[in-house]
């Protein structure tokens, strides 16, 4: 059993038939927060697979705008006292051109298989403030690379885990303000 289940918000979060008193809303765990494009993209959505305006392409997974480069990446934040719950985040990553090329190659100019490339993240992210620059690890097929990073606030909580409060804050700062149908009354 985890110790979140001794939270009374934990298990409403958690339990698929509890319906907000206020509202009716349900919920059925953790969920994530994506982007569908990173901050500095002024083209508005994208309504098709593949967005462009002039040489600026947005696509799901990738993002050419001028000589920048963006890929679409994930940062996992464990849940303390969960059993095994995370909260992803899908932010945009911004890359040099080099790595950008040597990423969708798969392999460096030298022929070496890529395995990290220094990134920064391409858009605010919601209550956890400016990370830095952090660690992009490749994923394998259909896998998105994952962010890391080495020092700061994001390095701390995906080491040692953010709390369900913080959850609920990050949710609250994008948004998502779901504290008051977690409440029961």
């Amino acid at each position: 059993m985890s110790l979140l289940n001794l939270d009374a918000r934990w298990r409403r979060l958690n339990d698929p038939d509890y319906a907000c008193p206020c509202c009716g809303r349900r919920f059925s765990g953790v969920f994530d927060i994506g982007f569908e494009e990173p901050d500095a993209w002024l083209h508005g959505p994208r309504s098709d697979d593949l967005l462009r305006v002039g040489e600026d392409k947005l696509s799901s997974e990738l993002c050419r705008l001028g000589e920048r480069r963006f890929l679409r990446c994930v940062i996992a934040l464990p849940i303390r006292g969960s059993d095994g719950e995370s909260l992803f985040l899908a932010p945009w990553a911004e890359v040099s051109q080099s790595d950008f090329y040597a990423y969708l190659d798969g392999s460096t100019q030298d022929g070496a298989p890529v395995t990290a490339l220094t990134a920064t993240v391409a858009n605010a992210l919601p209550g956890l403030g400016d990370p830095g620059p952090g660690t992009l690890q490749p994923g394998s097929g259909l896998v998105r690379p994952r962010l890391e990073f080495a020092t700061g606030p994001l390095a701390v909580a995906s080491a040692e885990g953010i709390s369900f409060d913080d959850l609920l804050d990050i949710y609250a700062a994008a948004g998502q303000d779901i504290r008051p149908h977690l409440t029961g009354s």
